[in-house]
């Protein structure tokens, strides 16, 4: 039974820890992150119908170590050794388990492609409806309207004798669709479409809620859980030149307001950064943020290291030119 982005309401989501990288292969994880906590990430997988492009990407989504952070602190996810949970899981294995997992997944082929096989159908037949109008439209467009001398003859022939040699009467209009509009042979699919799960459970377990550490961030994470707390979306900036972008709404509808930097509170930094950053920023039509944490702003709570929430100081920088 396919699993649905509210199901995962109340319950953490597993993040994939492999080489380093925090993934999810769950679309329906994906989804309610995106929907309910603000949390994109980035698509790096690729398509498998088109492997050979790298325009449109598709799961795994990876996380910054920010995201996969907060996340954990707010206990809607934790992190997963994933190669450690595979090797225990798989060698726990039972072979009929394996064919029950695979029976499923051809079940779900044939129900995928008898849903594929219908969507064809429908589309055939919505596509002989607009033909047959345009058809019709043709007709009643070449067809001559009636004189007045016409007309006066048939009232006329109306009301004498009907004629003992009568012509024949003239045939039906041809039907427009089986002259001219092949229809669709309406027949059940010779095979299902292949499966392939993107995550290994079932048949394996679900992983079980781990007590690592949390992912080490770096020290602009304050900053980073300052902006995602006032609900907006972040991004890696490394194609404008910073650490985040931060969107007011969900990235597919909203451009990006602020190129946002992170520095410590008593970190010095160059007074050509910030020219730069603010001529870069005002030249793309957005603001350069920097921000840091207050000293002594830092709480400890709960699990070690574990960022509460503390004053974030945020400049916004514009180049007004002279």
């Amino acid at each position: 039974m396919p699993v649905t982005p509210d199901q995962f309401a109340g319950q953490p989501i597993p993040i994939s820890f492999i080489g380093g990288r925090y993934l999810i292969f769950d679309i329906n994880a994906a989804t309610y992150l995106r929907a309910q906590h603000h949390i994109c990430g980035v698509l790096t997988g690729s398509i498998p119908h088109l492997p050979q492009q790298n325009v449109f990407l598709g799961i795994p989504v990876e996380l910054m170590p920010e995201e996969a952070r907060l996340l954990v602190e707010k206990s809607v996810a934790f992190v997963v050794d994933d190669v450690a949970w595979h090797r225990k899981g798989l060698g726990e294995l039972r072979d009929q388990d394996k064919k029950a997992f695979l029976q499923t997944l051809e079940t779900r082929g044939w129900d995928a492609a008898r849903a594929a096989e219908q969507r064809a159908i429908e589309r055939s037949k919505n596509a002989l409806e607009k033909q047959s109008v345009k058809l019709a439209t043709s007709v009643e467009a070449n067809t001559p309207p009636a004189r007045e001398e016409e007309i006066d003859n048939v009232d006329k022939n109306d009301n004498t004798e009907e004629s003992l040699f009568t012509a024949s009467p003239p045939a039906p209009p041809a039907s427009t669709h089986s002259s001219t509009i092949p229809r669709r042979a309406t027949t059940a699919p010779t095979k299902p479409h292949i499966i392939t799960p993107t995550t290994s459970y079932p048949p394996l377990p679900p992983p079980p809620q781990s007590t690592d550490p949390l992912p080490p961030v770096p020290r602009s994470y304050p900053l980073f859980a300052h902006l995602h707390a006032q609900n907006y979306f972040l991004s890696p900036g490394l194609r404008f030149g910073c650490q985040y972008l931060a969107y007011p709404g969900d990235p597919l509808r909203f451009h990006s307001h602020f190129l946002a930097v992170g520095f410590g509170w008593d970190e010095e930094f160059s007074l050509l950064d910030l020219v730069a950053g603010g001529r870069l920023g005002t030249g793309v039509k957005k603001g350069f943020l920097v921000g840091g944490l207050r000293p002594g702003a830092e709480v400890k709570g709960g699990r070690e290291g574990k960022w509460v929430g503390g004053e974030v100081k945020t400049f916004c920088i514009e180049w007004g030119g002279m």
